[in-house]
């Protein structure tokens, strides 16, 4: 694969809430990984105002982690506020955001980018696609409220192909990144099928593909609360409501 001339080839975004203590291992791992290959990166470390010292310890490595960038947000706004922020701040002909704790690995990219030389222009990492599997699993409360909202979230917005929206590994190009990211509005957990359902309306080809998913403990997310269940179903009807209002002003793109 050639990078783009005088642009970013990959940014890799990484929203961080509360990862002080384990931040550093996946940078480091990412870091290793990209610096085999032959193309132009970045790295983009976006926190949500932190209540620990994240984005200080984010910061302590931009001269030890090789085109790194922290952008730091002074206040919680939620996990999709800080992804949509770091797909629009972002500079790579591909952009891929991945969770902070490293449960996704950076080596998916050997199987994700060439699906983009084949004409799709978002590429999602999906827990229930044949290939996939899950070495640590979540507690099973949260497994059976997962799957219980992944049922809804397909019945809802009719994503009956897609079992798993949730997931913290999504690559989109440069194109689908801007034009989807101006049009997101959920700024918590429920932006995952947020923009998935926008890039699906706007013809955008999507490519979900197998993954090796780990669950690590510290996760923010619960019954109730800004990062609640209760809240991704309400924001689940929010965007049914939106679409059918027209508030997303789609215009179709292929």
């Amino acid at each position: 694969m050639k990078e783009m001339e005088n642009s970013v080839y990959l940014s890799v975004i990484i929203p961080a809430y509360r990862e002080a203590d384990r931040i550093e291992k996946n940078l480091f791992e990412i870091q290793n990984y990209l610096s085999t290959k032959d193309y132009s990166y970045e790295i983009l470390v976006v926190t949500d105002g932190s209540p620990d010292n994240t984005p200080e310890v984010a910061r302590s490595f931009v001269d030890k982690i090789k085109n790194l960038r922290v952008i730091e947000n002074k206040e919680n706004h939620g996990k999709g506020f800080v992804v949509r922020q770091g797909l629009l701040e972002a500079k790579g002909e591909y952009r891929l955001f991945l969770d902070a704790d490293g449960s996704t690995s950076i080596t998916h990219l050997d199987t994700f980018l060439p699906e983009f030389e084949k004409g799709f222009d978002v590429v999602i990492g999906s827990r229930d696609a044949e290939g996939s599997s899950v070495q640590v699993h979540q507690p099973k409360w949260r497994e059976v409220f997962g799957d219980g909202g992944n049922w809804l979230i397909r019945i809802v917005l009719g994503l009956w192909d897609y079992p798993d929206t949730q997931c913290g590994f999504k690559m989109l190009n440069a194109k689908a990144a801007e034009e989807v990211a101006t049009r997101m509005v959920v700024d918590r957990f429920g932006f995952d099928f947020e923009w998935i359902i926008l890039a699906k309306k706007m013809g955008f080809k999507i490519k979900q593909m197998p993954v090796r998913w780990l669950n690590e403990e510290g996760s923010s997310v619960g019954l109730t609360g800004p990062n609640g269940f209760i809240q991704v179903l309400i924001d689940l009807f929010k965007t049914r409501l939106r679409l059918w209002a027209g508030k997303y002003k789609i215009k179709k793109e292929k």
